[in-house]
């Protein structure tokens, strides 16, 4: 099994920064995609951004050019970098990874979640 934990959410005022970082374990080899989702309270969970084992980013609309996602292969983290944090950016933000590939040469394969960490931006 996969298991993910996340760290670095909180309170901040309205055009500071935080930092989340997520850390994988497990028997695991590599990682395909690695990525960042959050859910507001009533609204439904949505992608923050995505960055792939070739350092391929994506990210939604709202928080371009403020976000900024990376990862550490070797220590199996993805990062959030997030800057210029605005109160609507309030949410649970969770962590996902998909296809794992547990030994060399096998197919990746599964889509394991964080339990998640909340950000609150006051105004």
């Amino acid at each position: 099994q996969v298991q993910l934990v996340e760290s670095g959410g909180g309170l901040v005022q309205a055009g500071g920064s935080l930092r989340l970082s997520c850390a994988a374990s497990g028997t695991i080899f590599s990682i395909d995609s690695m990525g960042w989702y959050r859910q507001a309270p009533g609204k439904q969970r949505e992608l923050v951004a995505v960055i792939t084992s070739g350092s391929s980013t994506n990210y939604a609309a709202s928080p371009k050019g403020r976000f900024t996602i990376s990862r550490d292969n070797a220590l199996k983290t993805v990062y959030l970098q997030m800057n210029s944090l605005k109160p609507e950016d309030t949410a649970v933000y969770y962590c996902n990874v998909k296809g794992v590939r547990r030994w060399p040469g096998v197919i990746p394969s599964g889509d394991y979640w964080g339990q998640g960490t909340q950000v609150t931006v006051s105004s």
